[in-house]
């Protein structure tokens, strides 16, 4: 019973984990990236759709991005799409293709990011002690009906714990890498 429920909190940990390094990978740091596209949606027939899903995304140099729509129709639409998303970028049109140029930081925005990617991990932190803290219920419960015993119940939680703690250092190590990404000049 333990192991179930050490088993179902663990893969919301990971997802959390996930969670947070799409929100990275979304981030402006200089560089171009087609993942700074993934949350950038573009109404498809009547359906939200994300731009890699209706056009080839290329980056041909370091500060450009290149989008190439599969239907020429949905030029237009992810021109707006792009204008309207909180990315802060003036998509060029050719007719045939976007190009997106990636400006230099200031030194000014790479704190802003620096912030927002603080208060990222941060809230992964949270939401990796919200899930212990679900498991060690979880485990209680089990001992006040009387399947597990008060020393298993010890041993859960501290192994949940150590497991906690091994999130928090990765979460911390990631929030790091990307800090000294968005540092680099």
């Amino acid at each position: 019973m333990v192991k179930e429920i050490f088993a179902s909190h663990t893969d919301r940990m990971t997802k959390s984990m996930e969670s947070l390094k799409r929100e990275y990978s979304s981030l402006r740091a200089g560089r171009a990236t087609p993942a700074l596209l993934d949350r950038v949606m573009v109404d498809y027939y009547g359906t939200p759709t994300p731009v890699n899903q209706v056009a080839n995304v290329s980056v041909p140099e370091p500060r450009m991005i290149v989008i190439q729509p599969w239907e020429k129709t949905l030029l237009h639409d992810i021109e707006k799409a792009i204008m309207k998303s909180d990315l802060g970028l003036n998509p060029n049109s050719d007719g045939t293709a976007i190009r997106l140029s990636i400006p230099q930081l200031t030194q000014e925005r790479r704190a802003d990011l620096v912030k927002s990617v603080n208060k990222k991990a941060e809230d992964a932190k949270i939401a990796i002690r919200n899930i212990r803290r679900d498991a060690n219920e979880a485990i209680k419960k089990l001992e006040k009906s009387k399947e597990i015993t008060e020393d298993e119940n010890k041993k859960a939680q501290e192994d949940m714990q150590k497991l906690v703690d091994q999130y928090i250092k990765d979460i911390d190590r990631i929030r790091a890498a990307k800090e000294t990404e968005i540092m680099e000049v």
